[in-house]
């Protein structure tokens, strides 16, 4: 049995469209029902569940007489409409069968990228656990104006599992594990247990899924499950009929062993819940100072600016070569840089004044990659 499992008290689960529907569109209520019957046990047994569920724009299909889901974003959030009050209302009447209520809540990528929005989140998500309700978080489609989904929402469960100091992470998908290969052909093994990136050396996480109405795949999952381990939360991915056993801490599925150590949960919000607003391109030395000996970066070490930035967002630290070093909220507007590049702190305060002679990203801000 797996112990960090079945000690887990605050559990997430992530279910994708593909597990709650059918390939036309739809809810299946036998697979709802399925799902909430093992998430109802847990909730009697005291345990706290998070459910974060796909879904909408599928069930929407079908009540909208669309065969297939749609490309054009317009359609997309129309069906997502129809479909998320489907899609609440269905886990409502299930939850309530074990005398459960449910709350719903619907994020954006802003929700979890600005620092406010994202403590906001956190004392809604917490309020909901208090009052035993079990929250079902969900992309809110409806509104998304540049990608309509979140990574398929996996990225988003190891988001909100990190937020609310989970336990356990648990991805539900139509794949029983993470295998070698392709699992439908020959020679393709399934893969027990990850331990790091060392153990998904040359291993095929392949792309969507085969139902066609979800767009995630194993890569967004194995993505996931980096982004929870790496903030100390175990994470099981398996299929979502195996949710039972996996849950109970039978060795189903694929169990990804956390990181020994939690990092900062801002330093951690830096990393993960953050899109860059552009980029400080490092010269060699302050690549060194930065990232071996965790310096703060300073003007002298710059060689150009990219983006549209103001003092406070985050942006990415790059090498020579483009790749990304590190990211930190920026000192300065993105207008104020050029003319400071390539000069000294000293030599900056004496030319313009003493507020001249703070870092560009303190080190305090700023996270490795």
């Amino acid at each position: 049995m797996r112990e960090p499992v079945t000690s887990a008290r605050r559990i997430v689960v992530k279910i994708g469209s593909s597990s709650l529907t059918t390939a036309g569109g739809g809810l299946d209520d036998a697979r709802v029902d399925g799902l909430v019957d093992t998430l109802g046990g847990l909730a009697a047994d005291g345990r706290e569940v998070v459910l974060v569920s796909s879904g909408a724009i599928a069930a929407g299909l079908a009540p909208l007489g669309l065969s297939r889901r749609p490309r054009d974003l317009a359609t997309q959030q129309a069906a997502a409409s129809v479909g998320q009050g489907l899609l609440i209302g269905r886990y409502a009447a299930a939850f309530a069968r074990h005398g459960l209520t449910v709350g719903q809540v619907l994020l954006t990528v802003d929700d979890v990228t600005r620092r406010a929005h994202y403590r906001n989140a956190y004392r809604t998500l917490r309020k909901l656990l208090d009052l035993r309700a079990v929250p079902i978080v969900n992309e809110n489609d409806t509104v998304a104006t540049e990608e309509i989904r979140f990574g398929d929402n996996d990225r988003l469960a190891a988001l909100v599992a990190a937020l609310v100091d989970a336990d356990l992470l648990v991805l539900l998908s139509d794949v029983d594990a993470l295998w070698t290969g392709d699992p439908t052909r020959p020679g393709s093994t399934r893969i027990a247990e990850v331990h790091g990136d060392g153990d998904l050396s040359g291993v095929d996480v392949g792309g969507a899924g085969r139902a066609g109405v979800g767009t995630g795949g194993m890569v967004t999952k194995v993505e996931a499950a980096r982004i929870a381990t790496g903030f100390g939360i175990p994470v099981v991915l398996t299929a979502a009929p195996l949710a039972g056993g996996a849950l109970a801490g039978e060795p189903v599925g694929t169990f990804f062993h956390p990181s020994s150590r939690r990092p900062a949960a801002r330093l951690f919000w830096l990393a993960h819940a953050t899109a860059p607003r552009g980029r400080l391109h490092l010269d060699p030395g302050a690549v060194q100072a930065v990232v071996g000996r965790r310096k703060s970066l300073l003007p002298a070490g710059i060689t150009a600016v990219d983006g549209a930035f103001t003092a406070g967002d985050p942006v990415d630290l790059v090498d020579a070569q483009g790749a990304p070093v590190a990211r930190g909220l920026v000192n300065y507007d993105a207008v104020e840089l050029p003319g400071l590049l390539g000069r000294s702190t000293g030599e900056l305060a004496a030319a313009l004044g003493p507020a001249y002679e703070r870092e560009v990203v303190h080190r305090d801000d700023l996270v490795l990659l």
